[in-house]
Order: structure tokens, then C-alpha cells, then sequence
């Protein structure tokens, strides 16, 4: 039966990261829906504010033909469980929240932000620097072109570590009363905190993916891509 998937990006990234995920799901069937955040790929014009990235995610969920999985990573995922945690009624019927399993404490992003005020004293405002790590981080040259080929949100970053600052996903994992696959890499950084998350939501899997760094979908896609579709023919139609 077809079914209905929200993906959401990172940070600096866009939409066009999903090509191949779009692509799949769509050839099964699918309605596959990814969107753009403020500041990000097609509104890169506008500034992030974490409301706005809740109300993209809100829209999303509602404007899908069916009762959507909703599919979050990084950025994307912590925005997900926030609106998840904050909604009082959705149509969403499960969230896969990938690369995203430690809490944003301040500290941590305050140096993140320090750190890109310096990249963006860079002539090229941190482009360059920023297009070799992702070619560095994923060796397929086809799926590092779609990280980039909606646009870099190089001036993004200021106001998107400043919001998720204000983030407590464990808090708002408590409220979550739909099914939850936390997908992380075995060498992703950002899974610290993972089982503390796993045991937060009321029902909640955690799920590795071998090998895989923080870029998960990226860096093992056939991995990420089998997840993908097991959770979703796991949900009821």
C-alpha cells in the first residue's frame, strides 16, 4: 500500500540530500515529501528561526496524502522530535530521527558558533572549506554532488546553533506517543547520548548502521535505505 514520507535535512544542507531516498520511495510507490527549512536550499533568503522549522515540519505532515513516517536527520531530526514533543495532534504515525542522539548543550555550541564566525572571515565565506569535507566524509561523487547542489547554507549557522540551544529532546522524546527508530552511525560523534534518548521515548528502537559516520544516509546508503523501508513496511497502511 503506498505510504507517505517527510524527510527533512540537516543543517547547511538542503532538500536535494533525499535524491536518492525520493527516488526510491517513489519508485515503490511512495509519496516522498522533502522539504527545505528557513535559510536553507530554496529559502536560504530567510532567516532560521526554530518556529519556522517546526511550522515547515507541520506543514509538511499535514499537506501528505497519507498519515506520514516522518524522517529527520541531524538538524532535521532534532527538529522532528521537537515537534513532536510539542504537538498537541498530528498526522504523523511514526519518526525515524537519525544522527542526532545528544543533547545540544550550550557550551558545545557556543564554540561551534565561535568557530564559524572564523570560517566566515574566509574570502569564500567557508565554500570551500565546507565542499571538501562533505566530497572528504562521502566517497560516492554522485550523492556528495546532492549534499551540494541545492545550495551551501553557509550563513545559516549563527542563528541555527543559537535556536537549538534552546532544544531538550529528551524531554520531548517523554511526550512522543508514536513509534520511534533512532538511527545512528557506529562512528557518528553526535550518538553519545543514544540510549538515554532510546529510553526516554515511550516506544522507541535504536538502530546502527555499521561503519556508518554522522552523515549516515550519506556514507552507508544501502544500509540507511533498508532501515528506511523496514520501518515504513512496519506501519500500518
Amino acid at each position: 500500500m503506498p505510504q507517505s514520507v517527510v524527510l527533512v535535512h540537516g543543517l547547511r544542507t538542503s532538500a536535494t540530500m533525499w535524491r536518492r531516498q525520493v527516488e526510491l520511495l517513489e519508485s515503490l510507490g511512495h509519496e516522498a515529501i522533502a522539504v527545505d527549512l528557513p535559510g536553507h536550499g530554496s529559502r536560504m533568503r530567510e532567516r532560521f528561526t526554530l518556529d519556522g522549522a517546526v511550522q515547515t515540519v507541520a506543514d509538511a505532515v499535514a499537506r501528505a496524502e497519507h498519515p506520514p513516517l516522518l524522517c529527520g536527520f541531524s538538524l532535521g531530526g532534532y527538529t522532528s522530535i521537537h515537534y513532536l514533543g510539542g504537538a498537541e495532534s498530528s498526522r504523523a504515525k511514526g519518526l525515524l530521527a537519525a544522527s542526532c542522539g545528544t543533547r545540544p548543550y550550550r557550551a558545545v555550541l557556543g564554540a561551534w558558533r565561535a568557530a564559524a564566525r572564523v570560517i566566515h572571515a574566509f574570502p569564500d565565506r567557508g565554500l570551500g572549506l565546507n565542499n571538501w569535507a562533505v566530497r572528504a566524509a562521502v566517497r560516492d561523487p554522485e550523492l556528495a554532488d546532492d549534499v551540494i547542489r541545492g545550495g551551501v547554507a553557509l550563513e545559516v549557522m549563527d542563528d541555527a546553533l543559537r535556536e537549538v540551544a534552546a532544544l531538550d529532546p529528551v524531554t520531548s522524546l517523554r511526550r512522543i506517543r508514536v513509534p520511534v527508530w533512532l538511527v545512528n552511525g557506529t562512528l557518528d560523534h553526535f550518538r553519545l547520548e543514544e540510549r538515554r534518548y532510546a529510553a526516554a521515548a515511550p516506544d522507541a528502537r535504536l538502530l546502527h548502521v555499521r561503519g556508518a559516520t554522522h552523515m549516515v544516509s550519506l556514507t552507508r546508503p544501502d544500509d540507511f535505505d533498508r532501515i528506511l523501508l523496514d520501518v515504513l513496511d512496519s506501519l500500518p497502511a
